[in-house]
């Protein structure tokens, strides 16, 4: 199995999540989080006064695959995040040892 994280910006979780779904993905974390790459940030003018944006406001998607999956779920949130601009965001893919569903006692790819 693999642990997908990705971060992608806010306005195409809809878009990501419709494409996942399609894929045959049954589950996904999606957490508010604020980070800076090469995009670093900007300024932004409020009440007169210019201050710095450090942290620019993305969304971070967790989802996990069975590993023949992991391959054709990168692609698709790489073709349905893209924006072609600064700022689209990275992915990683990790291995996981197991997997619980808590509810069913089921493990591994039987939980997901």
């Amino acid at each position: 199995m693999k642990l997908i994280i990705a971060t992608i910006k806010p306005f195409k979780l809809e878009e990501v999540r419709e494409a996942l779904t399609t894929a045959g993905v049954r589950g996904m974390m999606v957490t508010e989080i604020k980070g800076f790459g090469s995009q670093s940030g900007h300024t932004e003018i409020y009440r007169g006064a210019e201050y710095a944006v450090n942290f620019v406001p993305k969304i971070k998607l967790e989802i996990v695959v069975p590993a023949t999956m992991a391959d054709q779920i990168v692609e698709t949130i790489t073709k349905n995040a893209k924006t072609g601009k600064i700022g689209d965001g990275k992915i990683f893919v990790l291995d996981v040892e197991q997997a619980l569903r808590v509810r069913t006692g089921e493990t591994n790819e039987e939980a997901l």
